[in-house]
């Protein structure tokens, strides 16, 4: 009976060149890449964000009193401005990626990837120029 041998020392190695860690700042498609894989992380951060602002408006003034005190920390402040702008990169790397995403027909002819990429800008600034004019006139 035979078995096949496994590795031994004598086995050869392939080459395989090393790899900086820094590999994806060579590159702009690759940082911004990186950077739009890590907005993930800031996205949920708004999410938990605005759950533990609903929390404490449904327990009462002075709780919302103490999450408003607390969200107006300098360290939270700047986490939420950092945020702020992963989740911009984030929706605009998402907008600009649309086209390639989804192909839409209409009367059989595809409709052009711009057109695509434009109407979730619009509608983009249609509804934030809505939360606003809410926010405003309240």
């Amino acid at each position: 009976m035979s078995e096949t041998p496994g590795y031994t020392e004598y086995h050869p190695r392939w080459h395989r060149p090393r790899v900086s860690t820094y590999w994806w700042l060579k590159k702009r498609a690759y940082l911004v890449f990186i950077l739009r894989e890590m907005s993930s992380v800031f996205v949920a951060w708004f999410v938990v964000f605005l759950l533990m602002l609903v929390a404490a408006v449904s327990r009462g003034e002075e709780s919302y009193r103490g999450f408003l005190d607390w969200a107006a920390r300098p360290a939270v402040v700047a986490l939420n401005a950092v945020s702020l702008f992963f989740v911009v990169l984030h929706a605009v790397t998402w907008f600009n990626l649309a086209p390639q995403a989804m192909v839409v027909r209409v009367r059989g002819k595809r409709v052009p990837g711009v057109w695509i990429a434009a109407s979730n800008y619009a509608t983009w600034a249609v509804v934030s120029a809505l939360v606003a004019w809410i926010m405003v006139t309240q």
